[in-house]
């Protein structure tokens, strides 16, 4: 039997991190080492370098990041630190000890004003600091490990975590009513599809796939606004709550979002034959797998 090559994961506690961790046992070719934020802080770089010379992987899939949009713009230089200088370090070590980098990134490297979805290599600009912080991330791991894969997502949401499913279940119980932006258009991503998506792009590195390195999109199937999404998730658990359209002005942020952010995955879905799933498929199996744990 051949020896299992090793994956490291970081923010093994987030969304991405926890649906990676369910996933594992599916994929008995690897052997995995999940790491949390507290076991491998990402800004102490002198640990993450010894943390590399001491353990040799032949994968790095980094899903750790500051994902707090809002107290990123108050909180510039822990997100840029995590969001931009980890991600060069991180990058740097995977080139010098041979792990092939896999990043997640956003689509908040966009500024929203496309009017078709954006693709890997359309013009990118972000208005918020969060989506700033990302995008020079992405560039470091390119600059210091030009074999890195990076994939960009929209919208995350899981049963593990914060998100906005999990808050607008919460909501519908306790209010009668709820406004709901329905001016920013984008595709939600359930991250249980996203990591069986990073899953099998590693399988297929494994098996002697070759000129992969690269910007990729990834989200499930649909364009809808975030007021679609409310209903849709009133629909399924059955909620009386109202849910009423607004628009971004009657809902202020500190960070601005972008109008239109639905991207392009058809690079994706060539290069390494992965199969989306519709957004309103995934958001129910996302829902029965949060009814089993209450």
């Amino acid at each position: 039997m051949a020896e299992q090559k090793k994956i490291l994961v970081t923010g093994a506690n987030g969304q991405l991190g926890m649906e990676l961790r369910d996933l594992a046992s599916s994929f008995p070719a690897f052997e995995f080492l999940f790491v949390s934020r507290e076991e491998l802080p990402l800004n102490n770089f002198a640990q993450l370098r010894e943390f590399f010379k001491t353990n040799q992987f032949d994968y790095c899939i980094n899903c750790a990041a500051y994902t707090k949009v809002d107290a990123a713009e108050s909180n510039k230089e822990e997100a840029y630190l995590v969001n931009a200088e980890a991600v060069s370090v991180i990058a740097d070590l995977c080139n010098q000890y041979h792990s092939q980098l896999i990043h997640i990134s956003t689509d908040y490297v966009f500024n929203g004003d496309a009017e078709k979805p954006y693709r890997e290599d359309s013009p990118t600009n972000p208005i918020n600091y969060y989506g700033a912080s990302k995008l020079d991330g992405e560039q470091y791991a390119i600059e210091k490990n030009p074999g890195s894969i990076i994939i960009r997502t929209s919208w995350v949401y899981s049963s593990y975590g914060n998100n906005f499913v999990k808050t607008m279940m919460r909501l519908m119980k306790e209010r009668n009513e709820l406004n709901v932006v329905n001016d920013q258009i984008g595709s939600p991503t359930y991250a249980a599809d996203l990591a069986e998506c990073v899953l099998q792009i590693v399988s297929k590195i494994d098996e002697g796939a070759k000129e992969t390195a690269g910007i990729y999109n990834f989200s499930n199937v649909g364009v809808i606004s975030w007021y679609d999404f409310a209903i849709e998730i009133k629909f399924l658990t059955g909620s009386e709550c109202n849910i009423n359209p607004i628009s971004t002005s009657q809902y202020p942020t500190p960070a601005k979002r972008p109008a239109f952010s639905v991207l392009d995955k058809g690079k994706i879905q060539e290069t390494f034959d992965i199969k989306l799933k519709p957004w309103k498929e995934s958001l129910a199996v996302c829902l029965h797998k949060i009814s089993l744990k209450e």
